[in-house]
Order: structure tokens, then sequence, then C-alpha cells
């Protein structure tokens, strides 16, 4: 078998990417990874230059992992700023590095995608091994798995990975028949607080209704990229996803793409975009025309809420940080990541640092658990990781 490094997603066959086990997860499909290369989304002036790992057996695809050379850390959310800056303090380059994961999106997944008639055991020590020795190969300082799933994090730990430790909010279905249910699980003053906000919505009459992909126009992606660059301008942020890949994640994704539309008199004035799979929905971009009250809320939390309720998912994860979802009815999970750093040095710094941050993340996620909205005996009783 022979490991090569991919610059390009569409060099690769998308039937045979897409046909490795965890390339559902619609973060990891074809279409959605070449739609970012394509609409120049990743590139090399955003910082991120493909260079997907792809393991041939002749002409068979039996391993994978998207891949990039960052010469940033921006777009990445497990944020490394610290150990940049301690390489340049030490006159040595941080950048570029070797990054595994989903440009944009701090979403947990599979790293690591396979065919299912090979060792599985195998395939992950190559691509482990791999990311290392294309690390040397091109000079680059380290390698980073991130937001990997639990049998990725397993095989990286058991690769000689160092872990760490983050920290998201999740919302988990219990089998709530509706909202109303749902809310019934939580404290007194939690539930009259949500019940407030959606009232707030309704008040300044604005209704809210749900899309899939195939159910958009090219007219209403205009209104909607128009709110997603101003939000994000608004904030600092970049808005690197253009209208023509929307659009084309529209067209290529179909009903694993939701909008949740917000209207007022008939016109557009706000959408959260997820994605989903067969049992998460994903909360990934917010843009509004102006600030109404609790709209945010309501997009953003309680649409999908009652997106999953109806559909029967049974996990909502709305998107990076936000300890104001805990009131909300979303509770802290922990995330993960694997770190190789080619300098011994700095590889024994950060494994100190990490040892102690991974216990005090923990704890953190425990105590907001126990404080968070729910009635003690309910709390007991939820969908846990």
């Amino acid at each position: 078998m022979e490991l090569t490094a991919i610059s390009a997603i569409d060099a690769v066959d998308s039937a045979q990417w897409n046909a490795l086990i965890g390339s559902s997860n619609p973060f990891l499909r074809h279409e959605f990874l070449s739609a970012l290369e394509r609409h120049g989304v990743v590139s090399a002036d955003n910082g991120w230059v493909a260079q997907h790992l792809a393991l041939w057996d002749g002409d068979t695809l039996v391993a994978a992992a998207p891949a990039y050379l960052k010469g940033n850390s921006w777009g990445e959310f497990v944020f490394d700023f610290a150990w940049a800056h301690a390489y340049e303090r030490n006159g040595l380059n941080y950048y570029p590095k070797l990054v595994i994961a989903v440009p944009y999106s701090p979403v947990t997944g599979p790293r690591m995608l396979y065919h299912g008639d090979y060792p599985i055991a195998e395939l992950q020590q190559t691509l482990a091994d791999g990311a290392c020795q294309l690390a040397r190969n091109q000079d680059l300082s380290s390698v980073h798995w991130l937001f990997t799933d639990a049998q990725t994090t397993q095989a990286l730990q058991a690769n000689g990975y160092s872990l760490r430790s983050g920290c998201q909010y999740h919302w988990r279905n219990a089998g709530y028949a509706d909202f109303e249910e749902f809310l019934a699980g939580m404290s007194s003053k939690k539930r009259k607080n949500i019940r407030r906000e959606r009232r707030l919505v309704s008040d300044q009459g604005i209704h809210l209704s749900t899309l899939h992909g195939h159910e958009t126009t090219e007219a209403l992606w205009q209104q909607l990229h128009a709110f997603y660059e101003k939000t994000f301008y608004e904030h600092g942020n970049l808005p690197v996803i253009t209208q023509a890949c929307f659009a084309e994640l529209a067209e290529t994704l179909g009903d694993r793409l939701v909008v949740f539309l917000a209207q007022a008199n008939d016109t557009p004035v706000a959408a959260a975009i997820c994605l989903r799979s067969d049992d998460t929905l994903y909360g990934r971009y917010w843009g509004c025309a102006r600030d109404y009250d609790g709209l945010h809320f309501e997009a953003c939390y309680y649409q999908g809420i009652e997106y999953c309720i109806a559909n029967g998912i049974d996990r909502y994860e709305p998107g990076a940080q936000g300890e104001h979802k805990v009131a909300r009815g979303f509770l802290p999970v922990l995330t993960h990541s694997a770190h190789h750093l080619e300098d011994e040095r700095f590889q024994s710094a950060v494994d100190d640092f990490l040892a102690r941050e991974r216990p005090a993340i923990a704890q953190w996620a425990s105590d907001l658990t126990q404080q968070g909205p729910y009635r003690a005996e309910v709390l007991e009783h939820l969908p846990r990781d």
C-alpha cells in the first residue's frame, strides 16, 4: 500500500472517498470539501492548503484523512497561538504546520476514514505515522488532529500523540414528544425565560420556517449571504464562505443542509444555516439584516431543538463556545484533539501544559453541568457522552 498527499480533493474519485466509513458525516463528504476548495474558501490566501492523506492499495482508496498545510491558526477553534508565540520567541518557525480537520468547522467526527474490507488498526497506524512523516519531509513544525471522535482519539493516543481537551455545549434528545416536554425537565425559572424569549420573536411579527437545500433558490441565497457577510463583519470576523459555495452545498447536499429562515411581512430578515447527519444537527452560520430581540436564540437554538425532536435526531451541536447556551438546554461536552510537535523540547513543555489543562477543563464541565437548567432527577437520566 502507498500513502500519498493529495493537493486537491478533486484528484480523488468522489465515489471512492464517500464510500469510506465515516464519510456519511456531511463535513467529510467529498461534495463539501470540494466546494470549499473550488470556491476559494480553502486557499493559500486564507492559510489553508490542501494536503489530504490518501492510502492506496493499487487503484483502491483504502483510507484517507482531510489534511491541510496551515500558514496561521485561524479557522481551527483549537487555540494554539501561545504555542506559536513560544516558537517565535525562540527564533523558530511554527508555521507551516499540518492540520487534520474540517476547515472552519469545530465539529467532532471521524478524522480517519477507512475502507471496510481492511484491518482498521493497521490503517490507523499508517495514517497516524504518515502524518508525522509528512511533517518531517516538508520541515513542518507539528501535526494537529482536531475535533476527533472517540475512535480517532484512541488511535492517536495509542500512536504517541498528546491529547488535548476542550469544551462545547450540546443538546441531547431524550426521546421528547415535543418542545414542551423538553421544557418540562427544566427549572421553573429557565422554562419561563425560554418561553419569554420565544414570545419576543412572535410579538415582533417574525415567522420562522424550515427549508432544506433542495428547497432554496439562487435569489434566497443572495439574501442569506448578505446577512451572513454583514453579521460576520460586525463581529470582526472574515466571511470566507462565498454565495456560490453556499448555493452549491445546497444543491449537492440536499436535505443534509437545513435553513431556519426568519421572515417579517414575508420578507427574509435572518437565517441560521445548519448541516445534518443521520443522528446529529450541526449549527454553522448565522446572519441577520438587523438585531431583533430574541431572534438569535430562536433561530440558532430553539428551532434546531424542535427540528431534532420532530425528526428523531439524537444530538444538536450549535457551534463552538458560548456558556450562555447552558441556560437554554445545552450541556458541556468535552471535545478532543491530538498533537505532535517535532521539537522534543516544545513537545515536553506542551505535554506538561496539557497534563494540567485536561483535568481543569473536565472539572469545569462537570461543575457547569450540575449548575445547569435541568432538575436533578431529570439530569440523572439525560443521554450523556
